[in-house]
């Protein structure tokens, strides 16, 4: 069976990836049939570049993708990528985090506030008793 998956290349703790079309007995850096692609995750942001034509070629001859290498194909809008609902379902997500994260932050501005008046109050019945013991101890 022929697989479409990712060869790493690159130094130690730098890694670079290329995508290959491969015998699935094959050592994952081993011997490869065609290079389609590559995948630099250190990048910022990660590069992705894939030939989609020989991709979608191997794919009608029936090579199957690993798992990561569909996820990249996915991400270049080979293999429909995110449907409408998902998106749809992936904004409403955003705009509801955006408003619990709102809404974290007023209770804490409110919070303040009443601390504020609480000291105001406290210095005000202070001084009114200051002042009524001292004339009391003459």
């Amino acid at each position: 069976m022929v697989r479409i998956r990712l060869r790493r290349m690159g130094a130690k703790k730098r890694p670079f990836y290329r995508i290959v079309v491969a015998d699935r007995r094959c050592a994952r850096d081993g011997r490869f049939i065609e290079i389609i692609g590559y995948y630099d995750p250190t990048a910022q942001p990660p590069v992705l570049k894939l030939d989609t034509e020989k991709a979608q070629d191997w794919l009608q001859k029936g090579a199957q993708p690993s798992d990561t290498a569909r996820g990249l194909m996915k991400r270049a809008g080979m293999l429909g990528g995110q449907s409408e609902a998902s998106k749809s379902r992936a904004e409403a997500k955003a705009e509801a985090k955006k408003k619990s994260r709102a809404k974290a932050e007023a209770p804490a501005i409110v919070e303040e506030a009443p601390v504020v008046e609480a000291e105001a109050a406290a210095v005000e019945e202070e001084t009114p008793a200051a002042e009524a013991q001292e004339p009391a101890a003459e």
